[in-house]
């Protein structure tokens, strides 16, 4: 694309950032990612690596960089990044959140994003389809609805994927970032019920598409208890009363029917409790017209 092309697509003049978070062990990854992001068509992609308790190092001129002295997890560092930017991110109008070991398999990824928020004022979060570098699949739970048969098919959706999204920044500036005390597991699902509750859309995009290796989310020694504890969080926050035992119950029978191993099973009920004997953040119980608004795109918040 050439210069005089640059301003010439609608969206243009939308303010693109990257948000990138990094625990120092990805090195080479992670230059490949930024060369990526480098490469994007139209005006540059501002870009801010937050190193989430480790250093910055080795990343190109211009990069901003944040070194937080520990470890706050991935909607803490996220957020860290999201503040580089000013307020809410208000710098930008636009910030792209992408795994340190992902890559932007496509240079039109931010112009579509541009396109995309431009034509339509109330969408406020795009999910990329993730796809396997080596095979091109995407596997099944990268697609954030239930029917995800097939990858190629974008729509409306009721969340997104964590490290492969868009989000728009006056998202954050009216419903507040990703909740920090999650520090991994479900951050996503309870910014994008707040942005439904506030009156955006999310849509799932399979052109827009980042590489990331597939791989097992259970590989985290702490991924079952977080996923259970941040489980009832997300409910306890968001849910009307009503619905809270429902949805939870719903997931407790889902979890069996896996048939985990022992050892997984008491770390996912260790974290059930933890759920319910600790403090889950602010309150704010979606409306009932939210409740059916998620129905109708496919996913009532009961599963």
């Amino acid at each position: 694309m050439t210069g005089a092309d640059k301003g010439a697509g609608p969206g243009a003049d939308l303010k693109v950032g990257a948000v990138v978070i990094t625990m120092g062990n990805r090195p080479d990854e992670l230059r490949a990612l930024l060369d990526s992001v480098a490469k994007q068509d139209g005006d540059r992609v501002e870009v801010v690596v937050v190193g989430n308790g480790s250093p910055v190092t080795g990343v190109p001129e211009g990069v901003r960089t944040v070194e937080l002295p520990e470890n706050l997890g991935i909607p803490g560092g996220r957020n860290a990044g999201i503040e580089a930017f000013g307020p809410s991110g208000a710098e930008m109008d636009i910030l792209l959140f992408l795994d340190d070991d992902g890559l932007l398999a496509q240079h039109d990824t931010a112009e579509l994003c541009r396109r995309a928020f431009a034509a339509d004022p109330k969408l406020g979060i795009i999910s990329f389809r993730i796809a396997d570098p080596d095979t091109g699949e995407t596997a099944r739970r990268h697609v954030p609805r239930l029917r995800a048969a097939d990858p190629m098919r974008s729509s409306r959706v009721t969340t997104f994927l964590g490290g492969a999204n868009a989000v728009r920044t006056k998202v954050f500036a009216e419903v507040g970032g990703l909740p920090d005390e999650f520090f991994y597991a479900h951050e996503e699902t309870d910014l994008a019920w707040r942005a439904l509750d506030a009156g955006w859309m999310i849509d799932y995009r399979s052109d827009m598409v980042l590489y990331h290796p597939t791989t097992a989310p259970s590989r985290h020694a702490v991924y079952h208890r977080m996923v259970a504890r941040n489980r009832v969080w997300l409910a306890r926050r968001n849910l009307p009363a009503p619905l809270v035992p429902v949805y939870l119950g719903v997931w407790l029978l889902l979890t069996l029917a896996r048939r985990p191993s022992v050892p997984a099973l008491k770390a996912w009920f260790g974290g059930f409790k933890e759920g319910w004997t600790t403090s889950p953040g602010p309150r704010r119980p979606m409306r009932w017209r939210t409740v059916w608004r998620l129905t109708r795109l496919g996913r009532p918040p009961v599963v």
